[in-house]
């Protein structure tokens, strides 16, 4: 940290239209400057701004994944959830009714896992174009 810390003493007043604040306040959300000072301040003293370029096709494809994790998590824990109770089940009656009712739990699954599937396929099929 060699970096001698610049005590910045002088102000500049200035006002501006909604029009125009919501300009700069639009640029300074684009750029990589932390505070609006510091986006100013590269601006007005001619200083080269770094500016983030979102690419809406990323955005789309994390949004996707990201619900696919949610629900792949979701299947995870009910999955986890019925071999607990299968592992506590002693009487094989026990054993014959639990298999019955989770034979839905299971066509859920499978349903969930296709819907998936199709997700993903579909994003391929967009992504390859």
């Amino acid at each position: 940290m060699s970096e001698n810390k610049v005590n910045r003493s002088k102000r500049i007043h200035v006002r501006f239209t909604d029009q125009e604040f919501e300009k700069i306040q639009a640029q300074f959300t684009r750029s990589t400057c932390r505070q609006l000072s510091e986006y100013v301040r590269l601006v007005l003293l001619n200083k080269p701004v770094t500016m983030n370029q979102r690419n809406q096709s990323l955005d789309d494809f994390m949004a996707e994944m990201i619900t696919l994790r949610n629900e792949l998590n979701a299947i995870g824990n009910n999955y986890n959830q019925t071999v607990k109770r299968l592992h506590t089940l002693e009487d094989v009656a026990e054993i014959k009714a639990w298999l019955m009712i989770n034979e839905a739990a299971r066509k859920i699954i499978q349903n969930k896992i296709a819907e998936i599937k199709e997700k993903i396929n579909q994003i391929d099929d967009i992504w390859l174009q």
